[in-house]
């Protein structure tokens, strides 16, 4: 389960990758540790274009409790279906994601990545909005919320061997963020399917945040 990653990016560089038409985000600073129930950029359609916007990391859950549902697997389940529709579909912008591996005492996070330089690439996510608290114990908001959460899918040979559960579904082409944002649901689901395992990689591991070694903002890996 992913419940850690970095867009260590600007906002010019989400603008120009997501061919966003409007910039609803604030002042969004590159972000190198993004935990559940933080706010974080997202792209959806608002009014037949792109918008960039912040959002809350976090389904409520479908049951009981107050763990936020960061990841989703089952798609088929009656909980889900009405937010994949394609106005509650969005890209979430990433960097790199953590999983952890099974060390002692302490787990280790290991970073994931396109390639060393940490490309911008998405998760392809789902939101709704939600009324309630959310937020830390520190910083607990009450009143409307915008949420998120992203898909999961089997893990490739690249995550697999630290995380066998699953990994997230990570898009990386303009032609992969418009079918996931305005095809049907039969169509859009058909990207819930690991990357290629040449297509990911390992780029660092230990640290609770991630970001290229020279700080550099990340760009797009396609024009």
């Amino acid at each position: 389960m992913c419940n850690l990653y970095s867009s260590y990016t600007t906002q010019e560089a989400m603008r120009h990758a997501f061919e966003v038409a409007r910039d609803s985000a604030g002042n969004v600073p590159p972000l190198p540790a993004i935990f559940p129930d933080q706010m974080a950029p997202v792209v959806r359609m608002a009014d037949d274009e792109r918008e960039l916007i912040r959002m809350r990391w976090g389904f409520p859950p479908p049951k009981v409790g107050n763990q936020p549902v960061t990841n989703v697997r089952n798609v088929a389940s009656p909980f889900w279906r009405a937010w994949l529709k394609p106005q509650y579909r969005c890209l979430v912008p990433l960097t790199s994601f953590s999983e952890y591996k099974n060390t002692k005492p302490r787990k280790t996070p290991v970073w994931f990545a396109l390639n060393e330089n940490r490309p911008l690439a998405a998760f392809a996510g789902i939101w709704r909005p939600w009324t309630g608290v959310r937020g830390t114990k520190a910083e607990s908001v009450e009143g409307e919320h915008l949420l998120y959460s992203f898909l999961t899918c089997e893990p490739n040979g690249v995550v697999g061997p630290i995380h066998p559960k699953a990994m997230p579904v990570i898009l990386t082409t303009s032609e992969e963020y418009e079918t996931w944002l305005t095809a049907p649901a039969e169509e859009a689901l058909k990207l819930q399917r690991p990357l290629p395992d040449e297509a990911l990689q390992i780029v660092a591991e230990g640290a609770r945040s991630d970001q290229p070694e020279d700080g550099a903002s990340a760009v797009a890996p396609h024009a």
